[in-house]
């Protein structure tokens, strides 16, 4: 055993984070430079050596480590945070929270904190946010709200944001300055939302409301059995998935500025979670895993599709593509063929992808909105 002169074990010293020797000073640390390195007192260098010094070989360096560290313009390409993260903090280790204990984030998502109800906070290793663009920054977060947002709806020309959620209120917000305006308690949890010229429809259990903006005129459309949990507007027709598997639909009737019931779809054997509408068909994603594609002249089933393995979650539609987001982890993209029925052409495995939306519709007064449904 390796005693040191006060009879101390050097190796388990050392290990430990003892007094770094010379020639570990001048080296970099292999896990560092992996973003995993769990030494309370590392003795290697949580820091890339300087260009000319690892060039030459210097104080330990060499010309592998100088590739490593720094490219031919000297750009940096060290551990994958940093390269992510221009503010990476170099001289730490990953976040360490007291003692030795050390937080590795993970690109898991964490659902517990999209639910609104991890206890964690910076101390979780899941993340807490995810972006993947560049371009689009933070402006504000919108606080009010006691439990998830199951809708968000921006008007076109309009200067108000419209939420709702499973706290049972409707909130409206100031584009310009991010303050709510005012708050409707609808005395049931909002399972949907959209907009459609001036009218907001709001999905609840057993019902779907319908808000004039313009003129402050509100109706309720009885008829749903259970939560809706989508609603989408097609061929003047508004449509709604229903918990009971049926498809509702009404008609704008504007003698009255009311809806009259049109048509009940079935054919679903549990819930329907998602409907799109595009080239001239309407597709709707079930918790019974199928899509089914209507036609939107005759109102009938034109086509079945089986493919995913678990719930349909979200779906666009356009042209002659349709893409879809199941929990079997998947996006799917599908191409109609000669005949015209749906083909899967591509599938993708994503971990977490619940809600799909274009990048168009979300860009409306200088303001994008992103919504997390898991």
């Amino acid at each position: 055993m390796d005693l040191d002169a006060h009879g101390g074990n050097k190796r388990v010293f050392q290990r430990h984070g003892g007094p770094p020797t010379a020639d570990s000073r001048q080296k970099v640390c292999f896990h560092w430079r992996a973003g995993k390195c769990t030494r309370y007192q590392c003795p290697f260098l949580h820091r890339e050596l300087p260009p000319m010094q690892a060039a030459n070989g210097g104080g330990g360096g060499s010309s592998n480590t100088y590739k490593r560290g720094f490219g031919d313009d000297h750009s940096f390409t060290g551990p994958p945070a940093a390269r992510r993260n221009p503010n990476f903090n170099h001289s730490s280790t990953w976040g360490r929270v007291g003692g030795n204990r050390v937080v590795r984030k993970t690109e898991k998502f964490c659902t517990y904190w999209a639910q609104g109800s991890c206890n964690y906070g910076d101390r979780c290793r899941f993340v807490h946010s995810w972006s993947v663009s560049e371009s689009v920054s933070l402006l504000t977060q919108l606080e009010g709200h006691g439990k998830v947002v199951n809708g968000i709806a921006l008007p076109s020309g309009s200067d108000k944001l419209y939420t709702g959620s499973k706290d049972e209120t409707l909130r409206v917000w100031d584009c310009q300055s991010g303050q709510c305006v005012n708050v409707y308690n609808l005395g049931n949890e909002v399972g949907c939302m959209i907009s459609e010229g001036p009218w907001i429809f709001v999905g609840l259990p057993h019902a779907v409301k319908a808000w004039d903006i313009q003129t402050s005129t509100q109706h309720s459309l009885p008829g749903p059995v259970g939560q809706v949990h989508a609603l989408v507007v097609g061929n003047d027709l508004l449509f709604a998935g229903t918990q009971d598997g049926a498809i509702l639909a009404w008609r704008y009737n504007a003698a009255t500025n009311g809806f009259d019931p049109a048509a009940s779809l079935t054919g679903h054997s549990l819930a329907v979670v998602s409907l799109v509408v595009g080239a001239n068909r309407l597709c709707s994603g079930s918790m019974d895993k199928s899509i089914r594609v209507w036609s939107l002249e005759t109102l009938q089933c034109m086509q079945i599709l089986t493919e995913h393995t678990s719930v349909v979650m979200s779906m666009l539609c356009w042209d002659q593509f349709l893409l879809s987001c199941s929990l079997d982890q998947t996006i799917k993209v599908w191409v109609a063929n000669d005949s015209g029925n749906l083909e899967v052409t591509y599938t993708h495995n994503e971990e977490s992808v619940c809600f799909l939306c274009s990048f168009i519709t979300l860009l409306r007064c200088d303001v994008i909105v992103i919504s997390t449904y898991l």
